[in-house]
């Protein structure tokens, strides 16, 4: 089958994310890197551009030029899907554009720095009935989707607790530096950031776990959230309190300042009849507790596990698998849909999310600067 001719707008020398997406989609198999704006500085840009064979010609100065001279060529020449995978503040603007002028999307979360920017780019998706995919990276383990399809068949009974953490440790070593240390990184900078630091970054990861697992949507949130230092504007750390309904209740704790910590998001489901536990860490396991039987373990590659999780495994059973494959899912949904053929709606986060994504963030940050009071999402 042919690949779609796929551009990129950021992600060059030295950007892990953007090596990420790159790596996703090849292996994915269904995408060509044809061209892009790769960097702010262009000779950085057409240095990348040289270093993975694209052609000089197709390495853009600006978005906008990238937009005139790819919507002239013939269709079958100019570039189909654009991923984005600059910094928070640009992903709203450039989203706006190509998708006005016909281009289907994967974009970074977050999907934009304020809510209403979010549902503008809702609205365009629809209008222009493009393709439109957010890499929540982790709906695309094989056993997130096991997770999800278990809860879905209502093997858990009544759900009646929902935790989710994401701690990492990473930023230590920036807010205990020096001030230019601080003010060089992006995700501390309300600019380039948005409203939020961690929960914005890392926070969003847990409540769209939750909400892609279990099918619920979260209504209200109470947070606490702090900056650690008082040098820094955006929270680094906190403690957000859910609720789904009346009784059912959760919470999310998230945190870049807990030393030792790397990428640890985790996601634990409560019923009255069984339970799941999933841990990015080891992804290849899925844990379904009960009281009245020993523990259960899934894991990919296995007769027993749903058509959604048995697609989105590359390898035999026991070869681990890792992020990478994890976003190849979300690149391999997209690309059916892109193409029109048959996908299921786990198969890869929509601009839908993205919204909910920005509710969520806005009213974690409004909650806290309301003195912890209820806010819905």
């Amino acid at each position: 089958m042919k690949k779609l001719r796929m551009g990129m707008i950021g992600g060059g020398i030295g950007a892990f994310i953007g090596d990420a997406h790159r790596r996703a989609s090849r292996i994915c198999n269904d995408f060509e890197l044809v061209g892009g704006v790769f960097d702010a500085d262009y000779e950085k840009s057409k240095e990348f551009a040289k270093k993975e064979g694209i052609s000089p010609d197709r390495c853009y100065k600006t978005v906008d030029e990238f937009i005139n001279a790819e919507t002239k060529m013939a269709a079958d020449k100019r570039i189909e899907v654009v991923a984005i995978v600059t910094p928070n503040a640009l992903h709203y603007p450039f989203a706006k554009s190509l998708l006005m002028n016909g281009f289907h999307l994967v974009c970074e979360k977050p999907m934009t720095m304020t809510v209403d920017e979010a549902l503008e780019l809702e609205k365009l998706v629809a209008k222009h009935k493009l393709t439109f995919a957010l890499t929540h990276t982790y709906t695309g383990y094989p056993m997130v989707r096991q997770m999800r399809d278990i809860i879905a068949s209502g093997a858990l009974g009544t759900i009646q607790r929902i935790d989710a953490q994401y701690y990492q440790g990473w930023i230590n070593s920036i807010i205990h530096g020096t001030d230019s240390r601080i003010t060089g990184v992006w995700r501390l900078d309300p600019k380039h950031a948005g409203a939020s630091s961690c929960m914005g970054d890392i926070g969003v990861h847990a409540f769209n776990l939750i909400e892609y697992t279990t099918g619920l949507e979260v209504k209200e949130v109470l947070s606490d959230l702090s900056s650690v230092t008082e040098d820094i504007k955006l929270d680094l750390d906190g403690t957000v309190l859910l609720r789904f309904g009346k009784l059912l209740k959760g919470v999310i704790r998230a945190s870049q300042v807990c030393g030792g910590e790397e990428n640890g998001i985790t996601i634990a489901v409560y019923g009255s009849k069984a339970s799941l536990k999933w841990g990015q860490e080891n992804p290849n396991y899925l844990y379904m507790l009960s009281d009245t039987e020993p523990t259960k373990t899934f894991k990919p590659a296995h007769g027993y596990n749903g058509k959604n999780a048995e697609a989105g495994h590359t390898m035999p059973a026991g070869h681990p698998e890792g992020i990478y494959e994890a976003l190849a899912n979300i690149y391999k949904g997209t690309a059916k849909s892109i193409r029109g053929e048959e996908f299921d709606p786990c198969e890869f986060p929509t601009v839908h999310d993205g919204v909910r994504g920005m509710k969520f963030i806005h009213a974690v940050v409004d909650s806290n600067k309301a003195g912890n009071t209820w806010m819905k999402v």
